[in-house]
């Protein structure tokens, strides 16, 4: 007599899960969720026609120990039909943000960034002062070279800096995002940064914002104008 179905499952199991591994390092979660599942489906269905196969006559597996397979067996089907149901509706669902958000496109955001935007040569920040006073701003390139620094003078709240596009020596610098930190007697002052959002994209990370040559989360768009 072949032994009862349980014992395999644990080696079916086991290669579903090996399986799923490898395949998870180039897969999002819920496709490798997904093969997963589908893994230990089918080598439950094999195991189960193998041992119907070549079971004893004589002796055939008994009817509760069989009924508890095929309850197991009905139950890895209907958790493989809910997850291929549950990435149907996140998708759906992401698609219906991106539409959603779109709306920002060619209007002007304020985003959480430590980048400011530099589009058609111009940039601004608004400032976050409670109590007012100086403030000193630095921007940099790419490489981490300081490139422009100014020094403003905000009024208690929120007070605005716009950025010509120029170096410390006047030179134009090209669009594109360039970092900035501001700081008044050495602490850093909270700001963001304004710009018109260009376009929407929808990653692995969730939705992003391009705003110029900055990129930033969806939830870092503090407000729209």
């Amino acid at each position: 007599m072949v032994a009862p179905l349980t014992t395999g499952t644990s080696t079916g199991t086991s290669t579903g899960t090996s399986t799923a591994t490898s395949i998870g390092t180039a897969a999002t979660p819920a496709a490798s969720s997904k093969s997963q599942i589908a893994g230990n489906f089918s080598d439950f269905l094999k195991l189960l026609m193998t041992q119907l196969k070549n079971q004893d006559p004589t002796a055939p597996l008994d009817t509760n120990q069989f009924t508890q397979q095929l309850v197991q067996f009905s139950g890895v089907e209907q958790q493989l039909n809910t997850n291929t149901s549950l990435t149907k509706l996140i998708a759906l669902q992401e698609g219906g943000q991106v539409l959603q958000s779109s709306a920002l496109i060619g209007k002007t955001v304020q985003v959480a960034s430590d980048q400011i935007g530099l589009q058609g040569g111009s940039g601004a920040i608004q400032l976050q002062m409670p109590g007012g006073g100086t403030a000193d701003i630095a921007v940099y390139g790419p490489a981490g070279a300081k490139l422009r620094d100014a020094q403003v003078t905000a009024a208690p709240g929120t007070s605005g800096w716009h950025w010509d596009g120029r170096d410390n020596n006047g030179r134009v610098l090209p669009d594109g995002a360039y970092t900035i930190a501001v700081t008044s007697s050495g602490a850093a002052v909270p700001f963001t940064v304004s710009g018109t959002a260009t376009s929407m994209q929808r990653g692995a990370s969730g939705l992003t914002v391009q705003v110029g040559g900055v990129s930033v989360p969806l939830t870092a768009v503090q407000s729209v104008m």
